[in-house]
């Protein structure tokens, strides 16, 4: 897709219904430290449209980015920070469920999961949720840059074995730093949205 206005048009709290919107959605969860905005920056071609923090567990709003009038990027609050109360884990947790359950326009989830590392048992108790709640998610393997290529195909065996995920599911790995995989992101939601390369050639 050919970005050519984004907006951060909805923001929901905890105690916010979840609206019912007209567009299309796609959702994007994952762990506080994850790099869950700076991958939502790199898609949508800005620096700080949303907000990067050294400080985990700054998104606890679900945000709406409209994008050229026709999707809605979804932001989910990030989950697994340590230093927050387990109060306040439960509260976005009950917001990420009550908006998967709730929106009649979300297509898909993409679910970021650190390359570096195994699933945390955090990762896979929200895969599994997902699972649950009716979607397949698919995976974004993030930090692509702080390992060696040679290493890429035996992390993302890695990814797929620690999450248990379903055959076929796509793994897809990217890096904020070169936004290597951007392309095969947008790629794979255009064709989620049933964008065609048409429209996306558009200028």
């Amino acid at each position: 897709m050919v970005i050519k206005s984004v907006e951060l048009e909805i923001v929901c709290g905890i105690t916010s219904k979840i609206p019912d919107t007209d567009k299309a959605e796609i959702a994007f969860a994952g762990k506080s430290n994850v790099g869950k905005s700076s991958l939502i920056n790199g898609l949508m071609n800005r620096k700080a449209l949303a907000r990067t923090s050294s400080q985990p567990g700054k998104t606890q709003t679900i945000n709406y980015y409209n994008i050229n009038n026709a999707m809605y990027l979804v932001d989910l609050p990030g989950y697994g920070y340590a230093k927050v109360s387990q109060k306040e884990k439960e509260k976005w947790g009950q917001m990420i469920e009550n908006y998967l359950h709730t929106s009649k326009q979300l297509k898909a989830v993409f679910l970021l999961i650190d390359i570096r590392h195994e699933p945390s048992a955090n990762d896979k108790q929200m895969y599994d949720w997902i699972v649950y709640q009716g979607y397949d998610p698919i995976i974004i393997a993030t930090k692509l840059d702080k390992i060696n290529r040679s290493q890429i195909q035996k992390h993302v065996k890695m990814l797929r074995t620690g999450l248990n995920v379903k055959p076929g599911t796509p793994i897809m790995p990217y890096s904020a730093l070169t936004k290597q995989g951007r392309d095969e992101i947008w790629e794979l939601m255009d064709s989620i949205l049933g964008f065609s390369e048409e429209k996306n050639e558009e200028e």
